[in-house]
């Protein structure tokens, strides 16, 4: 059966870019009200299947409807010109896409839709009209239904005559007489002052139309009376405003509003060009991306098939002499934890041959040869994520060396802003043939399963094939961005040392930990009894709805914060609140408390391995843009050590080996001698080369004060702008900070900029850099693209600015402890000594010690990590050492 659906595009994609958030392409484009467009657009199609389409728009500001009211939607603010520029590039992509697009000088997309309708109507066709604008309900009828978008651009509500019916007790019709009583502010329509749309309702229900309220005033009385009378020709007018037009001449036939599908072939070079890679990948248009100058197409490369081997017993005497020209593999698990990963199997490529090797047969004695190989670390081998690799075989018994190149970290050096980009992903910036996304072919979460072997190996050899045809691309990027050497001595030696890390874990004292949950438990009990005794009543202390209750309303507590189901009961309003009752405050340590005894309590339990009565976190190398490492499995980078009940959590890690200690150490104030070599500002220079307190110096230098004059006021006040100019701080947020005046924060950055004239002259010389390159880097040539750099978008632009500032600062402090752990792996091993790397957290490097090294370590770490990198000033380490990870702090 024919269905048409009518979109109106100016409504939709003016909602499209007030929901989504900012997305930006590289070009320094704006593209989110066009993506916002696109998924709803793409969501209509996969769900309703039409045979026709039109998306209608305005064709200017001036409308026939200016002609008797001039101030036809004169209160609407500006377009901003992050939407408005959004506009030509929607209109072209519908172009691409293949769906017909409609807009007629002097008439709105209201009046093509409503014309459109009618006619389609008369025919006895069906029609869905998309829009956000209730005026289109007048639009509905028996074979007419308006998808009314009440919420972003997915929240949608069908509405026929029905359920007008049901809701407003209407006709469609009658929406027209809704509108002319009530107005709507939003297209400057008066309306009568005063009624909304409850007491338009109730006229229409006694009345039924503009026309017959304003001829039964005699029924009514007061002020409704005498405003209905004062302002009946707006009524009138209003009505007329809001009725759609549905005459308008069209040029258009039923054969121009044919839709019978997405074009892929123009599709794909679309979507490529405004880098929506995830509606290439879903609707795999992939293929269809243009292919980079010079080389095979990607639908050429499709065609070349590959020679894939499914191994069985009686093909591995031909893989193993096919090995040493083998260098790509693909290690296929499953599961988001490698620790815990069950390996499926391996894809292992040649230029010539590609292989797929199901997990058992690997296990296999036949398979012996192999697993050599696959721990031959002079066997060199690329693969996506060989750290997950490593882990993965080494919880089943197989050790992994010679990982030479990982194209998931080297995409990830290349564009640090594109977070753990899939095999997908790079097949599509590579111009690659695609590979079958892995939900296609394991389905996900519960409905998970391993496909028969044929499809499983071609899709796990294709993945290694894959890896292939990375590599070289990417070699070649890495010397043209200068990061070959970041890649090849510093990410990837780390890879493996983080690996060596993981398996090691660090020994979790369990009767311990769960002695602290016995002692949280009592604390966290006491504080709920008084809690309740403070509010004069028991209630649900984890429900935000019942909290906001007790405090705003019982306690009458000032209001800070409201969301759309209610009072806002989050940490920043109670920290607000906590100076006006004691009930605030318990609440606070109540939830700190709280999240100790589930989070690192109650979670660390569970993630003790029965196996070693260990923890093994799992680091990732490709998730900060700044070049940091974050932890999970569990994440022991976040443990509170503000606290005292949070630092008591470290007690429970301890050596695993009798006679052992945990050893320690810090990096002091890393990121602001980092600051201070790079910017050569004399001052701060000064302070590190003669071990100064450098907050003292600070509040020395921009109070005008000796030493001894420096109270613990100024040296907080010193410290708090420190570390925030590292940051690109606000006076807004040095305000915030300090709980003082935001004039007064303002004041002091600028003293601090007087005194250290070269972080002043840094910052603006960072900025004019990163507009001329589009991106910063730190001092060991690491990246970072900053596309919104020049963007005419205030927030946008000043975000850009200030992480231009603080990239090169904090992105090469995290090189020089990733360093600091390469140079630490390399002295231990070439002294041989048994100490081992367990942890790293933020700053901090974390050993097990045996007491016949720890005063060799305890000297060895420090200089080693003083010495990570050549600085202008000197690189401080502090060292400790203890039974425990606590007492080593």
């Amino acid at each position: 059966m024919e269905k048409l659906i009518l979109i109106d595009g100016n409504n939709i994609i003016y909602r499209a870019f007030f929901a989504m958030p900012p997305l930006t392409n590289t070009a320094g484009q704006q593209t989110n009200a066009v993506y916002g467009f696109t998924t709803m657009l793409l969501r209509l199609i996969e769900e309703h299947k039409p045979t026709h389409m039109i998306v209608a728009f305005d064709a200017g500001k001036v409308t026939f409807r200016h002609e008797g009211y001039q101030e036809y939607k004169g209160g609407r603010e500006k377009t901003p010109p992050e939407l408005s520029e959004q506009f030509p590039m929607l209109k072209e992509l519908l172009r691409e896409l293949g769906v017909p697009q409609f807009e007629i000088a002097s008439y709105e997309a209201d009046d093509i839709i409503g014309t459109i309708s009618r006619q389609a109507d008369e025919a006895g066709r069906q029609v869905m009209i998309v829009s956000g604008d209730k005026d289109m309900l007048q639009l509905a009828s028996e074979h007419t239904t308006v998808a009314l978008i009440r919420k972003g651009v997915t929240d949608i509500e069908l509405y026929g005559p029905e359920q007008i019916r049901e809701k407003y007790n209407l006709t469609p019709l009658q929406i027209i007489d809704l509108k002319g009583l009530m107005g709507d502010a939003s297209d400057n329509i008066p309306g009568v002052p005063g009624v909304g749309e409850k007491t338009a309702l109730k006229l229409l229900h006694q009345f039924g139309s503009v026309e017959a309220v304003l001829a039964g005033t005699g029924e009514l009385k007061g002020k409704m009376k005498e405003k209905l009378e004062a302002h009946a020709d707006d009524a009138v007018m209003s009505k007329k405003l809001a009725t759609i037009y549905r005459e308008v001449p069209l040029e258009h036939s039923w054969e121009d509003m044919v839709f019978s599908e997405i074009k892929a072939d123009t599709a794909g070079p679309a979507f490529a060009k405004l880098e929506f890679r995830s509606l290439l990948e879903r609707l795999s248009l992939s293929a269809y991306a243009p292919a980079v100058a010079g080389e095979e197409t990607e639908a050429e490369l499709e065609a070349a098939a590959l020679d894939i081997t499914i191994v069985g017993t009686a093909e591995l005497d031909e893989l193993i002499a096919a090995l040493p020209g083998i260098s790509a593999l693909h290690v296929e698990s499953n599961g988001d934890n490698p620790h815990r990963a069950e390996v499926i199997g391996l894809g292992l490529s040649s230029p010539e041959r590609h292989y797929f090797v199901p997990f058992a047969l690997l296990q296999t004695p036949e398979a012996a040869k192999l697993r050599e190989w696959l721990g031959d670390e002079k066997a060199p081998k690329s693969g996506y994520d060989l750290h997950r690799a490593d882990l993965a075989l080494h919880w089943q018994g197989i050790a992994f060396a010679g990982a030479a190149n990982d194209v998931q970290l080297a995409a990830y050096l290349l564009d640090p802003t594109e977070a753990n980009q899939n095999l997908n992903d790079l097949n599509a910036k590579y111009g690659l043939p695609r590979l079958s996304a892995d939900e296609e072919i394991f389905s996900k979460g519960a409905k998970y399963k391993i496909p028969d072997l044929e499809v499983l190996g071609n899709h796990v050899a294709r993945k290694s094939a894959t890896v292939l045809g990375i590599v070289q691309k990417q070699e070649q990027e890495l010397i043209e961005t200068a990061m070959t050497g970041l890649f090849v001595d510093l990410e990837m030696p780390l890879s493996r040392i983080l690996a060596d890390m993981e398996k090691q874990g660090i020994a979790v004292n369990k009767e311990e930990l769960k002695e602290l949950g016995k002692e949280l438990e009592e604390q966290i009990s006491k504080l709920v009894t008084g809690i309740y005794e403070t509010c004069g009543v028991e209630f649900n202390l984890n429900s935000p709805k019942q909290l906001g209750e007790i405090l705003f309303v019982k306690l009458g507590l000032p209001v800070v914060k409201k969301t759309k189901t209610g009072y806002s009961t989050d940490a920043e309003v109670l920290e607000k609140l906590a100076p006006y009752h004691d009930a605030v405050r318990l609440i606070l340590q109540y939830r700190t408390l709280a999240k100790l005894q589930s989070t690192y309590v109650e979670g660390l339990l569970k993630e003790i391995s029965p196996q070693t009565g260990k923890v093994h976190t799992f680091y990732r190398q490709t998730i900060a843009a700044t070049g940091r490492l974050s932890s999970q499995f569990p994440n022991l980078q976040n443990i509170p050590i503000r606290l005292e009940e949070g630092r008591k959590i470290r007690k429970v890690f301890v050596p695993s080996e009798p006679g052992w200690s945990i050893l320690a150490a810090d990096y002091s104030q890393i990121e602001l001698r980092v600051l201070a070599h790079i910017s050569d500002d004399e001052n701060l220079k000064e302070a590190f080369l003669n071990d100064m307190d450098i907050h003292t110096k600070t509040a020395m230098d921009v109070f005008g004060v000796s030493s001894e004059q420096v109270d613990s006021n100024m040296r907080r006040s010193a410290k708090a702008v420190n570390f925030g100019i590292v940051y690109g701080i606000s006076d807004y947020g040095l305000s915030q900070n300090l709980n003082i005046p935001r004039k007064e924060a303002a004041r002091f950055i600028e003293q601090y900029f007087e005194v250290f004239k070269g972080v002043r002259r840094y910052m603006d010389d960072i900025v004019l850099e990163a507009r001329k390159n589009g991106y910063v880097t730190t001092m060991l040539e690491r990246r970072r693209y900053l596309p919104e750099i020049n963007a005419k978008n205030f927030n946008l632009r000043s975000f850009a600015e200030r992480t231009a500032m603080n990239t090169p600062i904090q992105g090469t402090a995290a090189d020089i402890i990733k360093l600091a752990m390469v140079h630490m792996d390399k002295a231990l091993f070439e002294r041989g000594l048994k100490s081992r790397m367990l942890l790293q957290v933020h700053d901090e490097l974390v050993f097990e010690v045996p007491g016949d090294e720890l005063e060799l370590m305890k000297k060895l770490l420090p200089e080693v990590m003083e010495g990570a990198l050549a600085l202008s000033v000197p690189l401080k380490a502090e060292v400790s050492f203890g039974s425990n990870w606590y007492e080593a702090k």
